[in-house]
């Protein structure tokens, strides 16, 4: 398993203020954690790891909805750049899923619905592994369909005492246990339009839970 960018636990990260924020994020944000340039940066990497690892194979990659959608669709477009300008190419089908969670007498409950083609190597991109649980619960769904192999890239792996010991095989970042939002990632549904993944401020947990 590949070991991703170590932020380690004392990082503050940045004051929101030398960054371009939306106004009506001004004052929910703590601290801009890994502003969206390193984001681009380390996701042109993972591309490059990708296609060094996965060639010679046709392969659907998987968007994991709703919170990997950004990470996604910048990681194909990297992708796609390498395939028109190297010698070897990697062809894919591209496809999505949606994994939805809820609480249920005190335990967190995934419904997954996954169509898949048991001819073809899978990639699953998802935003965040924090326990590891619902990527074990999407592994073993996509199992069933019997792929030839199945490689899951995560933008982001947080260091959590929760954890179940599960790592992706592609890693963007290892992180703190903090509570980040941006980048596609939410709290009740705001902060995807963040370009930048940002520690939540508490008048933001405030202001925007349900």
């Amino acid at each position: 398993m590949a070991s991703g960018l170590l932020i380690s636990d004392d990082e503050r990260g940045y004051d929101p203020d030398l960054f371009c924020i939306p106004k009506h994020y001004a004052e929910d944000l703590e601290r801009v954690f890994i502003p969206h340039g390193l984001i681009m940066d380390r996701t042109e990497r993972l591309a490059r790891d990708i296609m060094r690892d996965m060639r010679g194979h046709h392969i659907i990659v998987l968007c994991v909805l709703k919170g990997g959608y950004k990470f996604f669709a910048d990681l194909l477009d990297y992708i796609k750049a390498l395939n028109r300008n190297q010698n070897e190419s990697l062809p894919m089908t591209i496809d999505f899923i949606r994994l939805k969670r809820y609480c249920c007498n005190d335990q967190m409950v995934v419904e997954v619905k996954v169509v898949g083609d048991h001819d073809l190597c899978q990639l699953t991109g998802k935003d965040i592994v924090e326990t590891g649980s619902t990527m074990k619960k999407l592994l073993k769904l996509l199992e069933d369909h019997k792929p030839q192999m199945v490689k899951v890239v995560s933008l982001l792996l947080k260091r959590t005492p929760r954890s179940l010991g599960y790592r992706p095989d592609f890693v963007g970042f290892e992180i703190p246990d903090k509570f980040v939002v941006g980048y596609a990632l939410d709290y009740n549904e705001y902060f995807r339009d963040l370009n930048h993944i940002c520690v939540i401020s508490e008048r933001g947990k405030e202001k925007y839970k349900v």
